[in-house]
């Protein structure tokens, strides 16, 4: 059976500047609070202003590249939130899934593509100078993990997801090679392994031998540790955390889960729906 559900970011989610002060103190930032807000907001579903956050935030940063990959992150979540895709139902029925699609929206995409070359662009000038720069390579993991979501989830271009991913994957690896502590960076190499390992056996061989990881055992394991010390994706991380508990049907860690986003972030309906869902 054809399943779908390629690495979200994180994002996205992506969406994760780390996950720790050391990280920011070591590529010479300390500026995550105001990052923090905008994420705070996105998770909330507060669009407009996320994006006024992270616009302020991308004026008084200019050469940080997480400020432009911080707003990509809030088209994309907007563009979740307006086709459905947040639904956990889609995500353990897969013929749930293989029927939703939803037509993208042509402007955010363009904004979206804007942010992230935006984003590579000030990473590559960064990576170009020092290699180990823990900031930009986890703003190039997060770009090419926004880029893997919206081509698989909102354009269906599974190849091109695919893609997307293993290029994430590898500057994840390159990061926590870096900062084995930059807990977010596990999200990348943790959604990999559990998507792709989810696979019939065959597939997850070709998929192994095109460079892909395929343990879905160790990819819960890496996306726990996002959930559990993770900055900016560990809400994503309970999030999908939440899907592998209800596709093991173990409805307690879910709600548990679903409990814990539900009170922290109270002005999205999404996670207290889910959990009426599996109540």
């Amino acid at each position: 059976m054809k399943r779908k559900f390629v690495l979200a970011g994180a994002c996205v989610a992506l969406c994760s500047a780390f996950c720790n002060a050391g990280v920011a103190q070591k590529s010479g930032f300390d500026n995550s609070s105001q990052l923090d807000a905008g994420f705070h907001d996105m998770y909330n579903l507060h669009f407009e202003q996320a994006h006024a956050v992270f616009e302020k935030y991308m004026a008084e940063h200019p050469k940080d590249p997480m400020g432009p990959v911080a707003n990509a992150a809030a088209y994309l979540f907007s563009e979740f939130h307006r086709t459905g895709v947040l639904d956990m139902q889609l995500f353990t029925n897969d013929q749930n899934y293989l029927k939703h699609k939803e037509t993208p929206d042509l402007e955010i995409k363009k904004k979206l593509d804007a942010d992230l070359t935006k984003a590579q662009q000030l990473a590559d000038l960064i990576l170009a100078n020092n290699p180990n720069d823990g900031r930009a390579l986890f703003a190039e993991t997060l770009s090419y993990g926004l880029h893997a979501d919206y081509a698989s989830l909102v354009e269906r271009k599974d190849i091109q997801g695919f893609e997307f991913t293993k290029q994430g994957s590898f500057y994840a690896h390159r990061l926590l090679q870096v900062d084995p502590k930059a807990y977010d960076a596990y999200l990348a190499v943790g959604m990999e392994n559990y998507i792709l390992g989810l696979k019939p056996a065959p597939v997850r061989w070709l998929l192994h031998m095109a460079g892909g990881e395929t343990d879905k055992v160790q990819g819960e394991k890496d996306l726990e540790l996002t959930a559990s010390h993770g900055h900016y994706l560990r809400p994503l991380a309970k999030l999908l955390l939440a899907v592998a508990a209800i596709r093991d049907n173990d409805k307690a860690k879910a709600r548990g889960l679903l409990s814990s986003l539900a009170n922290e972030f109270p002005n999205n309906p999404l996670y207290a729906q889910q959990l009426a869902k599996i109540s």
